[in-house]
């Protein structure tokens, strides 16, 4: 599969919360990283989303937040990874930020030139990325 979006996690769905309209689904990889989905019940269904099912977790880059050091707020976002900076790649107006997570995928964000310098970011900082369930897409195998 080819898609022009860089964070792409494959696992299985091993939660699954339905409601009227929206249902909360959470994709975990084989090493333990979880993702949590915002669908409608309609995609559910037309994806046949159940406990057990193969799936893949696609979020942009822009879409993603990053936070560095210790919080002075909680915040909305459903999805806050925590990770180590292992790779960026820097352009004249913004950056490329790639996290390792625990469970041994990634995460990339792309922020601004300057967010990479108040937020100290270098290879090796601790950050959490932040991104809403919401932006969260789902697929399964064809």
């Amino acid at each position: 599969m080819s898609i022009s979006a860089r964070n792409v996690f494959k696992g299985k769905v091993t939660a699954l919360k339905e409601g009227p309209i929206n249902a909360e689904v959470e994709i975990t990889t084989g090493g333990g990283d979880t993702i949590v989905a915002m669908l409608t019940d309609a995609s559910v269904k037309s994806l046949g989303l159940a406990p057990g099912v193969e799936a893949v977790a696609v979020i942009k880059t822009s879409w993603v937040t990053l936070l560095s050091g210790t919080p002075e707020y909680r915040f909305s976002a459903r999805n806050q990874l925590k990770g180590i900076v292992r790779g960026m790649v820097q352009g004249p107006v913004n950056c490329q930020v790639t996290l390792a997570l625990a469970g041994g995928s990634t995460v990339s964000a792309m922020v601004t030139n300057a967010a990479v310098a108040e937020l100290g970011l270098g290879d090796g900082v601790p950050v959490t990325a932040l991104f809403k369930a919401s932006h969260v897409l789902v697929g399964v195998p064809a």
